[in-house]
């Protein structure tokens, strides 16, 4: 099996699901992926915006390009979130 890092280059021992620091209530369920050997976490985009902008004093806009900047761009090894849009938010 290859080496996987993550962006700062560090190797990552990613042999399953990783979660994204304190968005655990914005978990939907797993999702399975073809070419990969476990499940990854699948997160509600709603959910995720209305935190941002709840928490974090974000307006809708800021909320989602936060959002498609440090999370949807963020590629951590095999164990990446995926993202549930809803069919309007596509």
């Amino acid at each position: 099996m290859p080496e996987h890092r993550h962006p700062n280059g560090k190797p990552c021992d990613c042999e399953g699901p990783l979660k994204m620091k304190d968005y655990d209530e914005c978990i939907m369920g797993t999702v399975d992926r073809f070419g990969f050997d476990h499940p990854v976490y699948l997160y509600d985009l709603s959910k995720i915006i209305q935190k941002l902008m709840t928490r974090d004093g974000m307006g809708l806009e800021s909320a989602h390009e936060y959002f498609e900047f440090n999370m949807l761009g963020a590629w951590v090894g095999p164990g990446t979130p995926a993202f549930f849009y809803e069919k309007e938010d596509l």
